[in-house]
Formats: C-alpha cells, structure tokens, sequence
C-alpha cells in the first residue's frame, strides 16, 4: 500500500498550490484521510483532516481559512488547496490515512496507519 504525493514545488509568498494524494494498492474511499506537515528542526504537525464522506473536515490553527481539504471519491485522490501562502508554510508535506472511517482524534499522528513519502513545498518571501 502506497501514498502518493504530488504538486509540491517553490512558489512565492501569495501563490497558491495544489497537493495531490493518490493511493495505490488500495482504496481508501471508506477511511479518514489528512495532511500533516514537517519544517526542518520542526516536530510533524497536523495541517487538515477529512472524514470518508468527505463531509467533516478539520483544520489546523495556522492554516484555517487559507487551505481547504477535499476528495474525489470516483478517483480515489485525496487534495489539499493551499492559497495565500506564507514561507512559514515551507515544509514537507505528507499524506496519511487510517483504517477506519471515523475521524476520532484528527491531529494526533498516531490515528494514521498510512503515510505517503512526503513532497517538498517551498514558499519564499
């Protein structure tokens, strides 16, 4: 079972982008899915989270309001809009999914039991 990222780059501050996460070796239209991300020196932190029906979604504090998290259920794909981005935003973003539907304690690390490799975003100021 893979996650796949995709999308990153180096954009300017302002700019928006796109992320992509494309499951392989197995669906996950039924499970939690979410967005976390790592800044050099930085602990992983929670950025968004999306139940199986799409329905609930939950944000982290720094980018409420600027990202919004979304699937495609025909497609399997899992996205994350980043608008107004700010170089406090660079990071390695990964995706990660759970086994479960539900969406019991989105922030925390350890309700993931997927994880893609992580894809760079770099915005300068």
């Amino acid at each position: 079972v893979q996650l796949v990222e995709s999308g990153g780059g180096l954009v300017q501050a302002g700019d928006s982008l796109r992320l992509s996460c494309l499951p392989s070796g197995r669906t996950f239209s039924n499970s939690a899915m979410a967005w976390f991300r790592q800044a050099p020196g930085l602990e992983r932190e929670f950025v968004a989270a999306i139940s199986w029906t799409g329905r609930l979604q939950f944000y982290g504090d720094s980018v409420k309001g600027r990202f919004a998290i979304s699937r495609n259920m025909s497609q399997n794909t899992l996205y994350l809009q980043m608008n107004l981005l700010k170089s406090e935003d660079t990071a390695v973003y990964y995706c990660a999914a759970r086994s479960a539907g539900s969406l019991d304690a989105p922030t925390t690390l350890s309700s993931y039991d997927y994880w893609g490799q992580g894809i760079q975003v770099t915005v300068s100021s």
